[in-house]
């Protein structure tokens, strides 16, 4: 299952807004990642086309299996990474800052070492 980092971001931040918030609609999405409204409606459009998402006629927006099963995976790569770098001394916004870039990249094998380390 390969797909873009920003949809691996879009998908995240729809768990992160539910998680926070009950609902999630797209001009939730868009003053979350302060994007505009159009771009949003694309990359919604995008992964509902994909099978990741549904929304409903009054726009509410709900994860499917496969775009739950990524935005948790990104969301627990995030904080765990976030977290490490926070203990290793590193400034928390820039823990933070770091942590989302590397999640998108990092190999299930090397994450799987630095959760193993950071508990």
């Amino acid at each position: 299952m390969k797909i873009h980092e920003s949809a691996e971001n879009y998908l995240e931040t729809i768990l992160m807004i539910k998680n926070k918030k009950g609902a999630v609609r797209s001009i939730d999405i868009a003053n979350e990642l302060e994007f505009s409204k159009p771009s949003v409606s694309v990359a919604m459009k995008n992964l509902r086309e994909n099978g990741y998402i549904d929304v409903d006629a009054n726009g509410y927006i709900t994860l499917l299996e496969s775009g739950k099963e990524i935005a948790e995976k990104m969301y627990e790569r995030h904080t765990t990474l976030s977290n490490w770098l926070i203990g290793l001394g590193v400034n928390p916004e820039t823990a933070v800052e770091d942590a989302c870039r590397i999640e998108h990249i990092i190999s299930a094998e090397s994450f799987e070492a630095i959760k193993k380390l950071a508990k």
